[in-house]
């Protein structure tokens, strides 16, 4: 996961991006998983941690 050009980690569930965008300053994250100005999914659907 990469915020503002800085590689925070890799996500393996909405735990993991929640926690990512806490650490980054955003303690409301869980209500931005779903809105694409606040986060972009990369490499698959939403919400899907499986290896591709």
């Amino acid at each position: 996961m990469t915020v503002r050009g800085q590689i925070l980690g890799l996500a393996h569930s909405d735990a993991d991006v929640i926690e990512f965008l806490r650490r980054a300053g955003l303690p409301d994250a869980e209500g931005l998983l779903d809105d694409p100005a606040w986060v972009m999914w990369r490499g698959g659907r939403a919400h899907h941690y499986e290896a591709a």
